[in-house]
């Protein structure tokens, strides 16, 4: 039987002297989002290096699940923040377990 587990890397970049906004937005998501059906994990990370990178790593159980989770107001929500608080869209990358 297929995996159909789909794991996601979104980038997001926060615009200048929007870092500690941006952190927050993505840290409230991420209680909502570990409850939703299919979430198997949603790691937010900060880079060390520099400061306003952002990266959620999440794994959901379906694409159906993740795209449960895109139609989530609170997702909906910052998605019409974005252009005010990132530096750029969010570059997200799907990516499936090959072992």
């Amino acid at each position: 039987m297929e995996n159909s587990q789909v794991t996601v890397m979104a980038l997001i970049k926060a615009k200048d002297g929007m870092v500690d906004v941006v952190k927050q937005e993505l840290l409230s998501l991420v209680e909502d989002t570990r409850k939703e059906s299919g979430c198997i994990s949603y790691d937010l990370h900060q880079s060390k290096e520099i400061p306003g990178y952002f990266m959620f790593y999440e794994t959901w159980a379906s694409t159906e699940a993740l795209d449960n989770h895109m139609a989530m107001p609170y997702i909906q929500d910052l998605i019409k923040k974005s252009t005010e608080i990132f530096a750029g869209p969010i570059q997200v990358t799907s990516w499936k377990k090959e072992s």
